[in-house]
Parts: C-alpha cells; sequence; structure tokens
C-alpha cells in the first residue's frame, strides 16, 4: 500500500475482517528482471521479464505460471490478468513450486514491477 488515507481498505482490496501480516519492501533502483516457468520447479515454456506484463496469456501464450525465479527487483504477481484479484509479493530468489507455498489451485496471470515504496 502506498502512502495515503484509507477509509474502507477491506472493501477495496476484497480483503475479509482483519490484515494477517505486514511487510516493508526496500526500494529498488535499477534494473527488473523475474523468469517465469509454465510448471514447477522450472519446467515447461519459460520467458524472461524485464517490464510490467498484464496478461501471461495474451503476451507468452503461455495459459499458467507455476514457478519462477525473481533475479532482480520486487514484483507483485496477481491471479488475474490487468492486475486483479489476489496478489503475491515476490522478492528477489527462487520460487520453484507456488503450490508447495500454499498456493494451490492459484494461477497467476499478470506481473508489476513494484517501482516506488511510497
Amino acid at each position: 500500500m502506498k502512502r495515503g488515507e484509507y477509509a474502507d481498505y477491506m472493501s477495496m482490496m476484497g480483503w475479509r475482517d482483519c490484515i494477517r501480516s505486514c511487510r516493508m519492501i526496500p526500494m529498488h533502483r535499477g534494473q527488473f528482471r523475474m523468469k517465469i516457468y509454465e510448471r514447477e520447479n522450472f519446467g515447461g515454456q519459460s520467458h524472461e521479464l524485464m517490464d510490467d506484463c498484464d496478461n501471461i496469456m495474451d503476451r507468452y501464450r503461455m495459459s499458467d505460471c507455476q514457478s519462477c525465479h525473481v533475479m532482480d527487483g520486487h514484483w507483485l504477481m496477481y491471479e488475474q490478468p490487468h492486475y486483479r484479484g489476489r496478489m503475491m509479493y515476490m522478492r528477489p530468489g527462487e520460487y520453484r513450486s507456488f503450490r508447495d507455498m500454499g498456493m494451490s489451485g492459484m494461477r497467476w496471470m499478470s506481473m508489476r514491477r513494484i517501482m516506488d515504496s511510497c
């Protein structure tokens, strides 16, 4: 969340009755790079992103993203195209299986760079 007032964050963000955790995202200056994979353990079709992608199906003809490697920058992944639905914060690292992270049944369809923290 960026700096500002949020009078009704629950309906705005689609949350239920509480916020369970919060993390400060460090400011990143420089290049953004993430490689997404169609299957777990970096398998199947793959593509490297350096900018936002509002729909992996339209851009890459990829129907799903089940693992990724974030090389540079911080990203948000969304379950629906055009940055909608539930989201997951991704910091640099290897993510071999979103299912093993408790995200089974979710599909990640759009990705956006976190460009500022205020």
